[in-house]
């Protein structure tokens, strides 16, 4: 068993331990496929991405996709890579530097995220390690930790998801090890 394998297994239960979904893509064929029957599933119109690389792979399938920040407030599901994923928590870390704005991670019904096996690492230590090497010079000005979907008691300790965010969370990683 090696480590890459073992830190995915540990992300994947712990994305779904966080009321996220996780979503296993043999390569980016099968994004387009899972993303397709997921889109039928959920019944989404629209999807939203402003990032090139996000835009690229999804102009494979068959999705009515939009990049128009005047559709912002309306919408249901936006779509974006991720810096690193922190296997011991199950969470996503974004950056301002991914082209995908600040907003993009608050605002839709539905954060989709596209990552690579690749980018997985055990603690959030390593994955902060790794944003000093990556952005050496030019640290983002923004770096944010999401763990599953908002979420929130402060209104008579009821849980409410999606108070302060995304009511849902899915991350498709794409097997590139």
């Amino acid at each position: 068993h090696d480590f890459e394998e073992d830190a995915v297994v540990q992300f994947a239960v712990k994305l779904n331990e966080a009321a996220g979904t996780f979503i296993y893509c043999e390569n980016e064929k099968a994004v387009i496929d899972n993303m397709q029957f997921l889109v039928e599933q959920q019944k989404w119109t629209e999807l939203f991405a402003i990032d090139e690389t996000v835009l690229s792979l999804l102009r494979n399938g068959n999705f009515n996709l939009t990049s128009k920040q005047e559709k912002f407030n309306d919408l249901k599901v936006g779509i974006t890579r991720c810096d690193y994923l922190i296997a011991r928590f199950g969470s996503v870390m974004v950056s301002s530097a991914l082209l995908s704005g600040r907003r993009m991670f608050v605002y839709p019904e539905t954060h989709v995220v596209i990552a690579k096996a690749s980018q997985v690492v055990s603690e959030l230590k390593d994955a902060l390690k790794g944003m000093k090497q990556k952005y050496a010079g030019k640290f983002p000005s923004q770096i944010t930790v999401i763990t599953g979907p908002s979420r929130t008691a402060d209104i008579e300790k009821t849980l409410v998801m999606g108070a302060h965010g995304p009511k849902e969370l899915y991350v498709f990683m794409i097997d590139d090890l």
